[in-house]
């Protein structure tokens, strides 16, 4: 039953695999194009096992690495029920957001601890190396030819809508339970996303309450939860979210702390492909049909086709359209910009 859908169901099951050694999950992840729960998969990290004695041990262990960091803060008053979300008209945000000391952070978390209803504390998708150096080297993962970005996030109870993430994701969960909510890709229709330049934290994110949806405000909410997929974890599990995955994010105790590592899996002088969709509406949405038919056709063969001809062009002369590398990506990088300030 998915929690507080007024009986709303899901069936679906998520890919679980348990034993796996941190040695040979690398080449699962590289292949992976569906979410996988990795049960335990880093239940023997010093942080974990701190985490299970006690917050306080936990805490004490978190504070051996501080090196004076400051973090983004996000916080909103306990009517907010972890929700971090827009204001009642959309115009603002229902928390403040502020830089501060990481230590003065785990205080807060401490003295909030066991008030019920809480203050909403959250610090997100910060560098673990900028904030607690030298957590990592005894909080790690053998990743192989991967390379990715580790960040920390740290919180008391909260709710983190409906997004998605360019990067593919391992989320390791250190401490407290999470209950992760995934929908594929194509469920963007469904989920009744807010704007592109406007949002919480960076990312459009669904505006569906996943614990009360207003299903005739979003009824085709209820198309996407027969796609959804529903997991709680414990410390010490892991989940793999694949590129382009819609996931709901609720940290269920009252020290929440996960880390988790992006890498993309195309090469680095690509641009973010975000940046497409906001040229596209600047050149191509607003067009008559007639040629936003035709512009579509031309995408169709130029970008999402996987065999588009070109032998009738010399390969000296195919340009942006021959293989990309480092060089020609600079020089159609260098071709928009001028285009794009005249």
């Amino acid at each position: 039953m998915f929690p507080g859908t007024n009986g709303l169901t899901t069936c679906n099951a998520l890919k679980v695999m348990d034993d796996v050694t941190p040695g040979a999950f690398a080449e699962i992840l590289a292949q992976g194009t569906e979410p996988i729960l990795l049960r335990g998969l880093v239940s023997d990290w010093p942080a974990v096992q701190y985490g299970q004695q006690s917050d306080e041990e936990l805490n004490a262990y978190l504070r051996q690495f501080y090196a004076d960091a400051t973090v983004n803060l996000f916080s909103g008053m306990p009517e907010i029920d972890g929700r971090f979300f827009y204001n009642e008209d959309m115009t603002g945000f229902n928390f403040t957001r502020s830089r501060e000391k990481l230590d003065k952070v785990l205080d807060q978390l401490t003295c909030h601890h066991n008030i019920a209803p809480s203050h909403c504390f959250y610090v997100g998708a910060t560098t673990a190396d900028n904030c607690l150096p030298g957590f990592t080297a005894e909080n790690t993962l053998e990743f192989g030819d991967i390379d990715p970005l580790v960040s920390i996030w740290i919180g008391n109870r909260t709710r983190i809508a409906a997004h998605y993430d360019l990067p593919d994701n391992l989320a390791c969960v250190v401490a407290g339970h999470r209950r992760f909510t995934l929908f594929p890709p194509e469920q963007l229709v469904n989920l009744y996303v807010g704007p592109l330049d406007f949002t919480p934290a960076g990312q459009q994110i669904s505006l569906v309450d996943f614990h009360d949806p207003d299903l005739d405000r979003f009824p085709r909410f209820a198309q996407a939860l027969e796609h959804a997929l529903v997991v709680d974890m414990a410390p010490g599990d892991a989940i793999f979210i694949p590129s382009m995955w819609w996931h709901h994010v609720e940290s269920l105790d009252n020290l929440n702390i996960l880390l988790n590592y992006w890498w993309r899996k195309s090469p680095g002088y690509m641009g973010p492909p975000v940046d497409v969709l906001l040229h596209a509406l600047l050149s191509l949405r607003d067009l008559p049909p007639e040629q936003k038919k035709a512009w579509a056709g031309i995408f169709d063969h130029y970008v999402f086709s996987e065999d588009t001809p070109l032998g009738h062009i010399p390969v000296a002369s195919q340009g942006f359209l021959g293989p990309m590398d480092e060089k020609v990506a600079r020089k159609l990088r260098a071709t928009l910009l001028a285009r794009l300030n005249r």
